[in-house]
């Protein structure tokens, strides 16, 4: 896979819908597909993902349930709950459970995936980098103090 395109994860429990995801944007990004929940489990468990997008209803698990589920595990992938159904009530849930970035509506328009994808992908990349940035800046200054240290002992 090109490790410079975006790895992104679809899950639908809808064949049809997988296919045209992966036909819509297997040029620009690196697209892993799944079937259900647990499927998409063993997908993050192989590869490095960093966008997920999930059905909100899928039979044994919604979407909400499976971001939930991989909160602790795979904390850094950027969700986004994509659904048929209007329902205010799973985006609100969406949003406090399952730490969901961005909802969308089926059907839905690709070149709003595409944006969206790549506005989460910014997200994702933000994240990593400000957690560089402040191990950078702590390690820096243990190395200050240490030298404040050894500068008052002598």
């Amino acid at each position: 896979m090109n490790t410079d395109k975006i790895s992104v994860l679809y899950i639908d429990d809808e064949d049809h819908n997988l296919v045209s995801f992966k036909a819509s944007f297997r040029r620009i990004f690196n697209v892993y597909t799944a079937d259900s929940a647990e499927q998409g489990q063993k997908v993050l468990e192989q590869e490095n993902i960093q966008v997920i997008l999930s059905d909100q209803r899928m039979p044994r698990m919604t979407g909400i349930e499976f971001f939930e589920s991989i909160k602790d595990s795979h904390p850094d992938p950027i969700r986004i709950l994509i659904t048929g159904y209007t329902d205010i009530n799973a985006v609100i849930d969406a949003i406090n459970r399952g730490q969901v970035y961005k909802y969308l509506t089926k059907p839905w328009n690709e070149e709003d995936v595409k944006n969206f994808v790549e506005k989460a992908y910014e997200v994702y990349r933000l994240r990593k980098d400000n957690i560089e940035l402040t191990n950078k800046l702590l390690d820096a200054n243990k190395k200050l103090e240490f030298l404040a240290r050894q500068n008052l002992l002598s």
